[in-house]
């Protein structure tokens, strides 16, 4: 993009970022990072905009799920294997339902950064600066602890590093293979979800089984034994992105280096805003959050502005109204897209919208509000004749009670036993299970229907 260069964000007005008082230090860690590989490479970036793409026109559905926010103390093989399996899971329990490809991106190896409602927060009676993620500052009560310090981003990006590392060697080094179908079972997913799980592995199983009796064999499946995963977070601290941001000598086209794709926030949408400069310049997919407050005005500038081209799979659209409001506010957003003729891919964010303090005084979200709005964000596109796109989720591989209800019936009294977020709460193993069944039906039961569509 010839009018753009990526530092062009800090002539924009700045919102949910840090004021770093040690300039010194925020120099040396820029030039440190520029210093760095990127994360990831335009080839990669590319080809997950071409699957997007096909999302975008009913041809593929996308499964974007991980941490609100990732953890340096938390950070282990372990952590990232248990999200990847479940992940793994969901997919295969949406293809299995949606006869389409399902693309798997997590939001990992760079979701360090975290918008806030406020500056400030109350720890123990005591008013301290808003945590904002561990690339920002620290969880700590205490005001050192939240002090923003540059230096934290060289730590993100080793622990991206390495998560790349990790989630590269289980996609195509065998862990993924379909042959190890029952393997990514969690052993305390024990529940009604698992077992219809188990079912489907046994099927899929069957027909390896057959497939490889028929002389098919495993260098004529190679896609049966490799996935791809791309990553991506909320591009919010912009020191961050624009130090990882590389020219790409094929096309000529920066990309952000710091992940697959990168989305902008609803508290960071502002259209003449820096988080908008970044992103419009970048080639990589690109997600925009769309809550409540997002008018269709608002909306048409930030289509011209992010996808001027009206390229497919560059825009994904992150639906999150709450559980109630779906009714109120995507039909107008769909409408304001058609009258465009934008290529956008339609996706639900239905955990943002569903946030409560429960009775206990824990932050959690109710599964069941969960799954209401993903049922409301598919009747509304079934009754608008558009394409649901993909589900966005805030989800883990590990055992923890910080969502309420679900299989095992989580309560407000549950809360406290596992409730190991540092931010928001994420669906636990079985809650996700569960939800991607739901889903399943709902794309089972889109695709029944669009033959009576088609012939009407």
């Amino acid at each position: 993009m010839s009018d753009w260069t990526k530092s062009d964000w800090r002539a924009k007005p700045r919102v949910q970022m840090p004021e770093y008082t040690d300039a010194a230090a925020l120099s040396e860690t820029e030039a440190q990072l520029r210093r760095y590989p990127p994360l990831v490479f335009a080839g990669e970036a590319r080809r997950l905009k071409k699957h997007l793409a096909a999302a975008g026109r009913g041809e593929a559905f996308l499964l974007q799920g991980g941490d609100c926010a990732e953890s340096f103390e938390q950070f282990s093989a372990d952590g990232i294997r248990d999200t990847f399996k479940v992940m793994l899971q969901m997919a295969m329990v949406l293809t299995f339902g949606a006869k389409v490809p399902v693309i798997k991106v997590g939001r990992m190896a760079g979701q360090f950064a975290k918008p806030r409602s406020a500056p400030t927060e109350v720890v123990g009676g005591v008013e301290l600066p808003s945590y904002r993620g561990d690339i920002i500052n620290d969880l700590a009560p205490t005001p050192e602890a939240r002090r923003p310090d540059p230096r934290r981003m060289l730590q993100a990006y080793t622990q991206a590093a390495a998560t790349l590392n990790l989630l590269r060697a289980f996609s195509t080094g065998g862990f993924a293979d379909m042959s190890r179908v029952h393997s990514w079972t969690l052993s305390y997913t024990d529940s009604d979800e698992a077992e219809r799980y188990r079912e489907i592995a046994n099927r899929i199983q069957d027909t390896i089984d057959f497939m490889r009796a028929a002389g098919i064999t495993a260098t004529t499946t190679h896609e049966f034994s490799t996935v791809e995963f791309y990553t991506s977070h909320e591009a919010l601290l912009l020191e961050y992105e624009e130090a990882l941001t590389r020219l790409d000598s094929t096309s000529g086209n920066w990309l952000a280096g710091s992940g697959h794709m990168i989305w902008i926030g609803d508290r960071t949408r502002q259209p003449d805003g820096a988080h908008v400069e970044y992103a419009r310049g970048v080639l990589n997919p690109i997600g925009l959050k769309c809550g409540p407050s997002m008018t269709s005005d608002d909306l048409k500038r930030l289509m011209a502005t992010l996808n001027p081209k009206n390229e497919e799979g560059r825009l994904t659209l992150i639906a999150r109204f709450g559980a109630g409001k779906v009714g109120d506010n995507l039909p107008r957003l769909i409408r304001t897209v058609r009258e465009e003729g934008a290529n956008v891919v339609w996706t639900c964010d239905a955990m943002h919208g569903n946030t409560i303090k429960s009775s206990t005084g824990y932050k959690t979200r109710p599964f069941e509000s969960v799954l209401r709005e993903v049922r409301e964000f598919f009747a509304v596109h079934a009754a608008e004749g558009t394409i649901p796109g993909g589900v966005h989720f805030e989800m883990t591989g590990q055992d923890v009670t910080e969502c309420t209800g679900g299989i095992h019936a989580v309560t407000d009294e549950d809360l406290s036993d596992r409730y190991h977020t540092a931010c928001d709460p994420r669906l636990n193993a079985s809650q996700s299970l569960e939800l991607a069944f739901l889903v399943a039906e709902e794309l089972t039961k889109r695709r029944h229907d669009a033959p009576n569509r088609a012939a009407v």
